[in-house]
């Protein structure tokens, strides 16, 4: 068995006292949030923040909020990391671009979908033919314009006005 010049059966030491290359105590404030096997996780932190900025914050807080505190440092020094200039903040503008994108591709897809409603609402009333002399306004200006959901603007508000009401 090899020798490490540590005690048998010690834990080793956590990543944030790895990287400072020191011995880590039995009360370290790193060790609970930067465990051994995820060196980078402390590293990236160390490299936005430096670990006596994270030392102070982490002894700071209530040992009930310090694992959100590093989990929200993590989440940063990593897009820092990505995105050096603009962070956490770079890729939240990216994702309400986005955001912004879908919400106009939804709108047309729903004016799509209302134009196609109407269409066959107006060709299956064609299809059934006039029977009714008296039928609703509605139903007059479907039957009456027909090319074009979005053309109904240009209805001549005039003639449009006495032949809806005219039953």
């Amino acid at each position: 068995m090899k020798e490490t010049g540590r005690k048998q059966g010690a834990p080793s030491p956590c990543a944030a006292c790895k990287l400072l290359r020191r011995r880590c105590a039995q009360d370290c404030v790193f060790a609970p949030y930067f465990p051994a096997d995820e060196p980078q996780k402390f590293a990236n932190v160390h490299k936005v923040f430096g670990a006596s900025n994270v030392n102070k914050m982490l002894q700071e807080l209530p040992a009930h909020q310090r694992g959100d505190a590093v989990s929200s440092m993590v989440y940063e020094a990593n897009a820092r990391v990505r995105d050096p200039v603009y962070g956490c903040v770079g890729a939240i503008s990216s994702l309400q671009q986005q955001i912004d994108v879908l919400q106009t591709q939804l709108a047309l897809a729903q004016a799509e979908v209302v134009h196609m409603k109407m269409h066959q609402a107006a060709t299956t009333s064609n299809l059934a033919g006039n029977s009714s002399d008296c039928a609703s306004p509605s139903s007059k200006l479907i039957n009456q314009h027909t090319k074009s959901f979005f053309a109904l603007d240009m209805v001549d508000q005039a003639n449009l006005g006495e032949s809806l009401w005219s039953c």
